[in-house]
Order: structure tokens, then sequence, then C-alpha cells
């Protein structure tokens, strides 16, 4: 056979080729870019050179730097807690089910604040918050702040005998709910001479009867309106580094510990919550923030505060309420989650949530799926781009399959989240590939404290890389040290960091999102911690650092 004859073709093969070569060029063209380039996932941690025996290297976020110096605030003009409330801003939000201006806001703040002045608090004063997260909250908090009067919150009613023993406040605002429990603490202390109660809410009339007789009782709302109607009091201004409130809590070995938080704490916490999201979509006036950590908590109250600046709606989960006389363990976490519909706020758009959260609606949504007879393909696909770097809500496989099982599990919220954040706990790693899949938007896993104001790390909202799980039990990783914070790890075994090993060890933080611990037998209104010298501060917690500068981390704090 001649060599031209094995050249020759028809028109067949030639129609074969060219089906095959625009295949290729199709799939090469058309298939998204990864999200983040892999080698920014590489080393997320700017690690120190150097290292003490018996611990690892200083670990910071890589996009802040050995030597960069830590951001403090949002913006340059705010200061304390106040700030938050920007003056230039008139659009109306909702917070819970009030819908509210800044301005409305600011002078509701002014009238509690000049009606508590008027009650007999001064600076000097202390008040014990027990009350449940909503607007009164966030209004009295900022109008005892403008007065310069610290708050002393409680992350669990356990604290409370032990608190009002060891700090007797100077009064107590507590919710209507809890009054009965609150008022049988104060007899059995004989502490009955030296408070006056603010109930807000409604309470039993029968309960607010008895107790007239022994305390100065009084409603929160006659307080604002004695001081809409007063000549306004102005309090000292306050500054960033003004203790503003005391939270307590119990560590690891079951002690009360309180964490002295200052403006600037809390500051620092809301700029440190913001790099949480990718940077080209910011949090905005658009958005509706829900938040399942209580505000009585460090963490829940700078979510609260990050929503406030960023002009937000904003409201927590029922679950988050820590004052209840008898809370249910068999909350349903969907149910949880939708309860925040009925307050009229628009849509969600960004969750910070617990694992267990996470764990029921990723369920929910994947065994909802699978009555589709396209699931097999679908997950396919789905899992596909995950391990190309990139994830959509937009392909053909979330319209057919994915967008109905949202739907039937989240409701009016499913099309419109855009962000996932879950601290507070554990997250099974075996769980992260079906969560991705499940919500296709940013997924966020933090590790908080409660003496830390914002997240101590935080893995990428577009890290989506998949690792070998050795068990059921072993935990996805939290990210690297968040943006002004910088962690090491104490007690690790030199040997084994020597032949190469990851490094394991308590962790340990500083930076201006941590507050100041102080023992329940301190005296929480005195600060005398050195301004300049920032120590170590332990989280009593177990962590270990991956060689790509993310950690894994396990929590021994108790609430």
């Amino acid at each position: 056979m001649a060599p031209s004859e094995y050249l020759e073709t028809d028109d067949l093969t030639i129609l074969l080729g060219l089906i095959t070569a625009s295949i290729f060029l199709l799939h090469s063209l058309y298939r998204p870019l990864s999200l983040v380039h892999p080698i920014l996932l590489g080393r997320q941690s700017d690690v120190a050179r150097v290292r003490m025996p018996g611990e690892s290297a200083v670990h910071r976020n890589y996009t802040t730097g050995l030597m960069g110096r830590f951001t403090i605030r949002p913006a340059r003009e705010v200061m304390t807690l106040l700030d938050f409330i920007k003056p230039e801003s008139d659009a109306p939000r909702s917070l819970w089910s009030t819908k509210i201006s800044n301005a409305q806001l600011a002078e509701r703040i002014k009238s509690l604040g000049t009606g508590l002045c008027l009650a007999g608090l001064t600076r000097e004063s202390n008040v014990l918050l027990l009350m449940n997260d909503g607007i009164e909250f966030l209004i009295t908090e900022l109008a005892l702040a403008s007065h310069s009067i610290p708050s002393l919150t409680l992350a669990s009613p356990s604290l409370l005998s032990p608190v009002l023993e060891a700090h007797p406040p100077t009064a107590v605002i507590v919710d209507g709910s809890f009054l009965s429990h609150a008022l049988e603490l104060i007899y059995d202390l004989n502490e009955s001479g030296h408070h006056f109660v603010v109930v807000v809410g409604e309470a039993d009339k029968t309960v607010l009867s008895h107790a007239s007789e022994r305390l100065k009782i009084v409603h929160w709302t006659d307080i604002e309106a004695q001081g809409k109607e007063a000549v306004p009091i102005t309090g000292p201004t306050p500054g960033p580094d003004d203790i503003f409130t005391v939270s307590f809590y119990r560590d690891a070995d079951d002690q009360v510990q309180a964490a002295h938080l200052t403006h600037q704490n809390i500051t620092a916490g809301v700029t440190a919550i913001r790099a949480l999201l990718p940077p080209n979509v910011p949090l905005s006036a658009l958005d509706t923030v829900i938040s399942a950590h209580s505000l009585s908590t460090a963490f829940g109250r700078t979510i609260a505060y990050t929503a406030l600046y960023d002009g937000t709606s904003f409201a927590t989960l029922e679950s988050s309420k820590v004052f209840k006389l008898s809370p249910e363990n068999s909350e349903d976490p969907i149910a949880d989650m939708k309860s925040t519909q009925l307050l009229g706020l628009p849509p969600a758009t960004v969750y910070f949530l617990q694992p267990t959260h996470m764990e029921a609606v990723v369920n929910a949504i994947v065994s909802s799926a699978k009555k589709s007879l396209l699931f097999p393909l679908a997950w396919r696909h789905k899992v596909s781009g995950i391990i190309e770097g990139y994830i959509t809500r937009e392909s053909l496989w979330d319209r057919l399959v994915f967008d109905d099982a949202r739907g039937s599990v989240l409701g009016e919220a499913a099309p419109s989240t855009r962000a996932v954040i879950v601290s507070g706990g554990p997250v099974a790693a075996k769980l992260l590939t079906p969560a991705r899949v499940a919500f296709s938007v940013p997924l966020v896993i933090a590790h908080t404290h409660p003496l830390v104001s914002g997240p101590v790390l935080a893995s990428h909202p577009h890290d989506l890389q998949t690792f070998a799980i050795t068990s059921d039990q072993e935990p996805a990783h939290v990210g690297p040290p968040t943006v002004n914070i910088e962690v090491k790890l104490v007690g690790v075994d030199d040997g084994a960091v020597e032949k190469g090993g990851d490094p394991a060890g308590v962790l340990h933080v500083r930076g201006p999102i941590v507050g100041r611990v102080l023992t329940l037998s301190d005296n929480p209104e005195e600060d005398e911690a050195p301004k300049n010298d920032e120590p170590w501060v332990s989280t009593g917690d177990q962590a270990r650092v991956q060689t790509n500068g993310v950690f894994k981390a396990w929590s021994r704090t108790k609430a």
C-alpha cells in the first residue's frame, strides 16, 4: 500500500475529529478557574524563623505578616462602641422585630442613659445584665457605655450565684421571665438592700408585687420614657482602653473567669469578623445577619456590633437565649434557624452558626436532594468542581436538584444565603464536602474563645481543599490566625518537631482582640495590667499546626 493511502480520510473521520477538538476546547475554555490561587492556600500563616524550646514558632495571618501592624478598628473614626452607629447612615434596618434607623437608635440610647443616671447610676456603678438577646440588650449596653458604666454579663445562668456573691452589682437588669429565679438568689445572699432591679418585658404580677416590698423595682420602658422627657445627661467620653464590660465564663478546669473587654477589643473584633467574608462581597445594608451566638458572650456581641456598623439587619436564634428557666435540650436546629423568619426580617444572607445547626442543615439538604433521580450525577459534578477549587449555586445541577432541597430546609433564606460561618465547637472533617455541596457558598470554620472578641482561627472562605480522613472523629481544620492576632503552641515535643512532625500543644494568643482575664476573686473594676508589654494568654485549648499554616484545635472551655 502506498504511503499516501494511509493519510486518506473520509467525512466521518473528519467530523469526529472536529467534535473531539470542539469538546476539548469547550471544556478548557468554560471550566471556571479556582476561586483562590493554590499557592495562597499552601502558606496561610506567616511563621517566625525561630522558636523557643518547648514552643512552636509564632504564627500570624499571612496577609498581616510578622512585621505588619494589627488593625484595631474598621475605620479611623471608630474609637469606641458608640462610633459603630454611623450618623450619616439614615436608612432604617431591622434589629430583631424592630425597624429602626441609626438616628432613632442613638436617640433611644441617649434616653435610656439619661434615665439610668436619674435612677442613681454613676461611673462608680456596675450593672449586671441578665437579659436575653434583643434590641433592648444593645440599647442598654450602649447607654451604659456612653456614661462609662461597666456592665457584667454571664455566659451561663449557673454563674449567677457565684458572681452575685463575689461582686454584688449596683443594679440588675433582668428579663421578666427570669425575674423570679434572680430574686431568689438575691434574697438568699441577703443582697436586697444593695440592688435596684430593672425588669425588661413582661413579668409575673404576683412576683413583682412581693418583690417591690423588699427591693426597688422599676421597668425598663419606664426608665427610657423618663429619660426621654428629661434634660439629656451627658456622661464622660469613654476612651478606647476603657473597660466597658466584664464577661464571666467557666474555663476548662471549671473555674469562673472574668474576661475584661475594652472598647478597643470590640473594635478590633469587628475588624476580624469583617475579614472573614470575601473582600469582593463585604457586608452592606442589603444583608441580614443571623447569629446563633448569645450577646452575653464576647464573640456574639462582636457579631452584633459588626451588623450595627455595616447597617445590616440582625437577629439571633431562639437557642441563643441564656436566661431560660427550663432550657430544652431537644431543640430542632432547623426549626431554630427558621425562628427568625417570624420577626419580619428580610431573608437571611449571612449565618453565624453552631456546629449542631450546620450538621442538621447539611444532612437535611442532602437527604432531600437524594430524592431526585439525578442526585448521583449532580453530586459527582458538584464534587468535581470542589476538587478543581470552585463552587457555585448557579450550575445546572443546582437548578435541577439542590435548589429545591435547600428551599425545603431553609425556606425563604435558601436563595439569599451567601456566606456561612461556623464556630462554637469542633466540626467533623467528613462533613466538609457535604456542607460545601449543600450550601455552595463561602463556608468558614472558625475557632473562638470566651476571652477573645473575634475569631482566634478561621479558615479561608474559598478554601475547598480536601484531605484524607483517618477517622470519623477527625475534626476539620480551623484555618490560620485571623488578621489581628498572633498565636503559638506551648508544651510542644521538640524531638518530634525536629524530626519534621507537626507542632502540637496548648494554644496561646496575643493581640488587640484578646481581653484581660482575671479569676472570680479579683476585682473586675481594677485593671493594673501593663499597657506596653502585652502578655501571652493561654486559652487552655489543645491545637496542632500543619505545614500549610492552618490549625486544628480542640476546645476545652466550658460555658
